[in-house]
């Protein structure tokens, strides 16, 4: 902010559009408003599709929409050294900010950690209230106090600054959304489905129903699989199992780990490779009802009585959920092909325990009379 000073930050995994956006949305819920002002832009690709005569731009569609949605009024610099001098304030602010909160530089495992920063920057931000900008003897905090007033309101309804696209399913089971693959529920191989990309995940949505969610990722040909997505296909083919890429995700991931692998080996060796690996997808598709911790530990139970039953994993898991106070989700019911003959009423009487029906047999002979008087086909008048 010009006259206070006051500057929020915030880290994203890339440099794309969502995160352009994402960023604006969390400087102006900390902020509590959108400066009224001229807000400065260099010429980022985000924001401006091509560069004109003087400060002419030509904006992306979707970085209208969001100005129209906020209030936003751009200024961009003038390429090149012209402009040099006229966003030095924002990187000079970048540099001492990393200098003084980046050093040493953070280290994450994965994108999922960047949230843990972001908190942390929140928090230096706040911090940076009580600091005083050279020779000022008002503090930022103080300085803010008289400008927050000026902000324009927050609009009622939020941008949705997602990307939306609607990939096809290959028949891998996955969708391609900005040159990265993503898995889905194998069920839905062939068909179109919606993406919504933002700045930290991707969430696919069938419909109106949600079914899959995944960390953005930046590299190009990256891949994301969930191993939960493809148990249906694996359990009639259970031998791809081993060397299936998903089930490397799951390894590299830490959600499959080794207590499965001990399981896994002991019912093989129990009833052979198939049927063994088919018990094991048994126990992976508890996950779906109950949390990973609880599965883990009616793993544990169950080998520990040397036993391989999914019945008896998915029974000490439940033991386990309820010491812990957690509730279980209900297993959706699943669709059965009926193989029940068509039996009369009469015969459907007699296999059940029903008392006697003394009524009549039913008569259609008043419907038979019908048939004699239709005219037959041709012979109308």
């Amino acid at each position: 902010m010009s006259f206070s000073g006051r500057a929020i930050h915030r880290v994203y995994s890339s440099q794309g559009q969502e995160a352009f956006f994402a960023g604006h949305v969390a400087a102006f819920i900390e902020l509590g408003g959108v400066p009224a002002g001229e807000i400065r832009y260099d010429n980022l690709s985000s924001a401006v599709r091509r560069v004109c005569f003087g400060r002419s731009r030509v904006e992306t569609d979707r970085w209208v929409l969001f100005k129209s949605a906020y209030g936003v009024t751009s200024f961009y610099c003038m390429p090149g050294k012209e402009g040099a001098h006229e966003k030095g304030g924002v990187e000079g602010e970048g540099g001492r900010f990393r200098r003084r909160w980046f050093v040493p530089v953070p280290k994450i495992a994965d994108i999922s950690g960047l949230a843990g920063i972001n908190d942390k920057l929140a928090a230096a931000d706040r911090a940076e209230d009580a600091r005083h900008i050279d020779q000022r003897t008002a503090t930022i905090g103080q300085d803010f106090a008289l400008e927050a007033p000026l902000l324009a309101p927050l609009p009622v309804d939020e941008f949705d600054i997602a990307l939306t696209t609607t990939p096809r399913v290959d028949r891998y089971a996955r969708i391609t959304v900005r040159q990265a693959l993503y898995s889905v529920p194998a069920r839905l191989i062939g068909q179109t489905v919606r993406a919504k990309l933002d700045a930290e995940k991707l969430v696919v949505l069938h419909g109106a129903t949600e079914v899959a969610r995944h960390p953005r990722l930046t590299t190009k040909g990256g891949q994301h699989l969930v191993l939960d997505h493809y148990l249906e296909v694996l359990a009639g083919k259970p031998g791809a199992l081993r060397g299936a890429s998903a089930l490397v995700h799951a390894r590299q991931k830490g959600w499959f780990t080794a207590t499965h692998d001990a399981f896994w080996a002991a019912a093989r060796a129990k009833h052979g490779d198939q049927p063994g690996t088919r018990l094991l997808i048994e126990v992976l598709l508890l996950h779906r009802r109950m949390s990973h911790a609880h599965v883990i530990a009616g793993i544990r139970v169950t080998l520990e009585a040397g036993s391989v039953s999914p019945d008896v994993v998915a029974i000490e898991a439940r033991k386990h959920a309820a010491a812990a106070g957690d509730t279980v989700t209900a297993e959706p019911p699943r669709p059965r092909r009926s193989r029940s003959k068509v039996v009369s009423l009469p015969e459907r009487r007699r296999d059940t325990d029903l008392p006697p029906d003394s009524r009549p047999a039913p008569s259609v002979a008043a419907y038979d009379q019908l048939l004699r008087n239709t005219p037959r086909k041709g012979n109308a008048s």
